[in-house]
This record gives structure tokens, C-alpha cells and sequence, in this order.
């Protein structure tokens, strides 16, 4: 594959509630398959996607200019140009990133594309299902949905 510059791709906005950014998908625009990696832009005030954490997959941030704060594990961070972050799976690598700066904030964020997986969002008690592509890939899925996890039922409910 050839190298793909970020320049040349257009950026896709996301404004919904208090997240709002813009993205760059560099690994799947270069045909990265076993890792991804996406250019985020935070306007000031500007929110990642929802506090979450995933359970079949490794994500890490690398702050490539700006200021804002990581919530990770249900701690707040100063990250800044240069920092790098671990967010394994599990509850321990639960994350979003604010920018409470005057300025832009940008980063790399890259992952492990394990299928299938599962996304748990503690703040408004929902969980994500995800299977036949992984979080955050352009192939269709065989498996998709937000669910709240206290409409959880038996396994031999009909």
C-alpha cells in the first residue's frame, strides 16, 4: 500500500450533544486492516465520543498539538503536545477527551480492530455490540446495537 497524507483526506464532523469533533480515518484510507488509527481535531470546548471503554480492544492516544484533559479510569489528565496515553480493554482504559483550552486540540488515536467487541458507556448505562467489523471500520456488520444494560433479559426468556 502507499502512504496516504492527511492532507489529502477530508475531515468528517461529528457535533451531537456535548461531543463535537472532527476526524481523519488515516488507517483505513492507507488499507489498514489489524489497526486503526484516526486524526482527531477538538475545537475549544469541543468533546470525544461519550466516556466509554471497549472490551475486546487496546486504544492509546498521542497528542500531536494543543492542551485539553483525559478522563481516564474516572481520573482527569492535563495532556498536552507529546503525550502519549495507554487505554487497555476493560474498565481501567474508560476515556474521553475534553479540550478546556482556548485552542485546538489534536491527536492520533489508535487501536487494536479485534472483532467483535463490546463498548461500555458507565455514564448512561448502555453497552455497545459490535460484530463482522470492528469499532470504528467502513465494512458492514453482521451485529449492531446500543443497549441499555438494565433491559438485560434470561437467556431463556422468549
Amino acid at each position: 500500500m502507499e502512504p496516504v497524507n492527511e492532507a489529502d483526506l477530508d475531515w468528517t464532523e461529528t457535533d451531537r450533544a456535548d461531543t463535537h469533533f472532527r476526524r481523519k480515518k488515516l488507517a483505513s484510507a492507507a488499507g489498514g486492516e489489524c489497526l486503526g488509527c484516526s486524526l482527531y481535531e477538538l475545537p475549544p470546548g469541543g468533546n470525544s465520543w461519550p466516556y466509554h471503554y471497549h472490551t475486546g480492544n487496546e486504544e492509546a492516544i498521542y497528542v500531536l498539538s494543543g492542551r485539553g484533559t483525559l478522563r481516564l479510569d474516572g481520573d482527569e489528565q492535563d495532556i498536552r503536545e507529546g503525550d502519549y496515553a495507554a487505554l487497555p480493554a476493560g474498565a481501567k482504559g474508560g476515556h474521553r477527551v475534553v479540550n478546556d483550552s482556548d485552542g485546538s486540540l489534536r491527536y492520533l488515536m489508535v487501536s487494536t480492530m479485534n472483532d467483535p467487541d463490546v463498548s461500555v458507556y458507565p455514564e448512561s448505562g448502555k453497552i455497545g455490540i459490535f460484530a463482522g467489523s470492528a469499532p470504528g471500520s467502513d465494512d458492514p456488520r453482521t451485529v449492531e446495537g446500543y443497549y441499555r444494560r438494565d433491559d438485560s433479559v434470561s437467556y431463556w426468556d422468549e
